[in-house]
């Protein structure tokens, strides 16, 4: 949010709570919304038009709704909106576990990219990092002291990733002490999921080229399946989630002997 004016802050603020009241109860009204935020209803329905348009939510009269079905691609900026708290502690606790002169890896996502954030206040002399993302990329193209290995491929603009047989054969060559996985999808029975078909056969690759697998994931994509899988559960070493997860998801994630860290 650097650069912002403080208008536009409480703006960006506002739609996040609100993307967060439809996820957490299905819908919202604007006469509901008109009071818990003090504002007009004219500046509700802009919200709701805003993230209408972006994908967040499904505008209904008066009011909206929240998405129904299989999870579906959605465009990154309107995930960095989405449970954006959860997001950032879980980058700074997945940042944490980086050591000096390591090789890690980060595929797209908006929770990588918090930990991409967080890598800028480590005091570390050398560090590698190999990613797919654009926008992660950018996050560490200033520091010095961080070697950025790009993969070439096809840009999906949805995710500013970089996939396909290109991508696959780069990374085939290389390897990496961790993998920070971003996944939309994550189910006890099926495993770690994403929209893309490209996207999961790369991050597939991505896993079997690192010797420790640390998914990051907020709460909310706990049993929710996506079209493509993965990678099943028993190829992860650690889940880094929030506080929101309920406890028999945790459980059994700790039964399939995947380490789990709460934050």
């Amino acid at each position: 949010m650097a650069g912002l004016s403080p208008t536009r802050l409480l703006v960006e603020e506002r739609r996040r709570k609100i993307i967060d009241l439809v996820d957490k109860q299905g819908r919202v009204t604007v006469e509901d919304l008109v009071k818990r935020f003090a504002v007009s209803a004219v500046t509700v329905r802009g919200d709701l038009d805003s993230l209408s348009r972006g994908g967040a939510v499904v505008r209904s009269h008066g009011g909206a709704l929240k998405r129904i079905g299989a999870l579906q691609d959605v465009p990154i900026g309107v995930k960095e909106t989405l449970h954006h708290g959860e997001k950032v502690r879980i980058g700074y606790a997945a940042a944490q576990m980086i050591r000096e002169g390591e090789t890690v890896m980060m595929d797209s996502g908006t929770t990588t990219a918090e930990i991409a954030r967080q890598i800028k206040f480590l005091k570390l002399k050398s560090l590698t990092v190999i990613t797919n993302a654009l926008n992660i990329a950018m996050e560490l193209a200033n520091l010095p002291h961080v070697r950025v290995i790009m993969i070439g491929g096809i840009l999906r603009q949805m995710s500013y990733s970089l996939v396909g047989p290109h991508a696959e054969h780069t990374l085939r060559g290389l390897n990496a002490d961790r993998l920070f996985l971003g996944v939309d999808g994550l189910d006890p029975d099926i495993g770690l999921s994403t929209p893309d078909v490209l996207e999961a056969q790369l991050n597939a690759i991505m896993i079997r080229v690192s010797r420790e697998v640390i998914v990051v994931a907020d709460s909310s994509k706990f049993r929710r399946r996506s079209l493509s899988v993965i990678a099943s559960l028993d190829l992860v070493h650690k889940v880094i989630t929030d506080d929101r997860a309920s406890r028999e998801m945790l459980d059994g994630l700790k039964a399939q002997n995947v380490e789990v860290m709460v934050v």
